[in-house]
This record gives C-alpha cells, structure tokens and sequence, in this order.
C-alpha cells in the first residue's frame, strides 16, 4: 500500500512539529524557565509568540511543552494500544462464555466516566505513588508521580474501543482456512493469535492509533488546564492554556497567551485525525 500525497503531506508537518519539541527548547536563545524583566510583552522580532507573566519566552514553552503533550499521548496511546489488542484477541478468539464475560467487563467500563477515573487515579495515589519512590533507587521519579499517573490512567481507560473493534476482527479471521489449518496441525493458541491472527489486524491498529493519540493529547490538556495533570516546573500545551486563561480580565489581555497554545493544540490534534482519515480510506480501498 503506497500512502497518498496528503497523508505524505500530514506527516511531514508532523515531523516538524517533533523535531521543534526535540531540538527547539535547545536551541532556542532563551532557557525554557528563564525569567526576565520583560513581562507580558507581545510578539516582536526578539519574541516571536511574545512573553507570560514572568518574561519567559512563550515558543520555547510551547516546544518545550509540546515534549510532555506528545509524550503522554504517545505513551498513553501505546499503553492502550497493548491492553485493546491483547483483551481483544483473548476475547474474539476463545468466543463463548468467555467472550461474552470479557465484553460485559468491556460494557461496565464503557458506562463510568473515563476522566472522572483518572482524576480519581490521580487524586488516590499521587501522594503515595511519591512516598514510594523516595527513599529507593527510582527518587528522581518521585517528582514526575503525576507524570507516571498520567501515562498509566490515560492509557487504562483508552482500549475498550480498540478491545471491541479487534474482538470483531478476531471473530471473522478466526474462521479463515489458514487459521483452521493452524489449529489441525496442533500449533498453540499463542502461537495462532500472535502469528497468524495478529498480523491481519495491524492495519486496523495502526489507524486505531493515530486516534488515540488525539484523545489522550486532549485528555491531558484537559485535566493539565484544570490543574490535575502535569505540574510544574514541567509545562504542557494544558497548563499553557491555563496560564493564558489566568490572566484574562475586561482591562488588558494578553491574547498571545491564549492563541498560540490554542492553535498549536488544535493544529496537532486536526493533523493526526486528518491522518486517521487518510489511513482509514487506505485501508478501505486496499480491502476492496
């Protein structure tokens, strides 16, 4: 399968916008908690995206920010990337009792609140998640627990559509004559759902993906805006936003504050769900 030229397009904005949260806090002529006297001061040829409250530069936070927002989305994603294909297999495979055990588990879940669950996460182990890393080998952790949290609790309420769309998948593939082969020649379960069966669904996973990533960027804005998720000194597109929404008032706003963050978060987020699309009529016209 070839990728059309605007998937090709949508990618390399992507990986510009990587590489500036790779190498744009490092090269950048201001530190990313560099505070000076110039504070609040719009865009101008020295502040490309202008200054906060404090005089720190606003493009160096927002690259240095997009560092945390990508990777918790990508961390989040695969974590739910891991748990989806692997319930989903186990489910769609052994069928029965079985499965329609595995679902009912997948329907509760379905019906509670995923934010609210990883406020909750976030709110019941925090503290105790830092008073476990101190005192052991892992104590530089112990500062980023609400980082770790985050990866953990994004990550764990993600997979139930990635479980059911990979169930349904499982259920037909499991009928082919490849598979049924497999199973007259005695190869073993594990061996026919990571060798055969797991290779037919990676496209399906692949696409599932690049909406994942999406959902857990804007989960973790969200919960960093409310002031639940990334704390400082560390910064993400969420607690930009927040920072900006702080300083509005009917006097003066500093509308850069909130622009840039906000368009940069959107920016990303419309790019990866233009490349699910892209990858889903792939996938759909490869079918055909």
């Amino acid at each position: 399968m070839r990728l059309p030229r605007p998937a090709w397009i949508i990618l390399g904005l992507l990986g510009i916008l990587v590489l500036a949260a790779i190498f744009g806090p490092v090269i950048s002529p201001y530190g990313v908690g560099e505070v000076s006297g110039n504070r609040l001061a719009p865009p101008d040829g020295h502040h490309w995206f202008g200054t906060d409250l404090h005089g720190r530069d606003l493009l160096t936070r927002l690259m240095y920010g997009a560092r945390i927002s990508l990777l918790v989305g990508l961390v989040g994603a695969s974590i739910s990337l891991l748990i989806g294909v692997a319930y989903g297999l186990v489910a769609g495979y052994l069928g029965g009792r079985v499965d329609n055990l595995m679902m009912r588990v997948v329907d509760v879940l379905y019906a509670l609140p995923r934010i609210v669950l990883v406020i909750v996460l976030i709110s019941l182990f925090d503290l105790r998640l830092k008073t476990l890393l101190d005192g052991t080998p892992l104590a530089p952790f112990a500062t980023h627990a609400r980082l770790l949290l985050l990866f953990v609790g994004l990550g764990l309420v993600e997979w139930l559509t990635l479980a059911r769309i990979v169930r349904a998948q499982v259920l037909t593939i499991k009928e082919r004559p490849f598979v049924l082969s497999s199973r007259l020649i005695g190869q073993t379960t594990p061996v026919i759902l990571f060798r055969q069966i797991l290779p037919q669904v990676l496209p399906i996973v692949t696409t599932y993906l690049t909406l994942a990533l999406p959902a857990v960027i804007l989960e973790e804005s969200f919960l960093s805006f409310l002031g639940l998720g990334v704390q400082a000194p560390l910064a993400s597109w969420g607690t930009l936003l927040a920072d900006g929404a702080s300083m509005l008032n009917p006097v003066a706003t500093p509308w850069w504050l909130i622009v840039f963050p906000a368009v940069i978060l959107v920016g990303c987020l419309l790019l990866l769900n233009l490349l699910g699309d892209q990858l889903r009529r792939l996938d759909a016209h490869s079918e055909r």
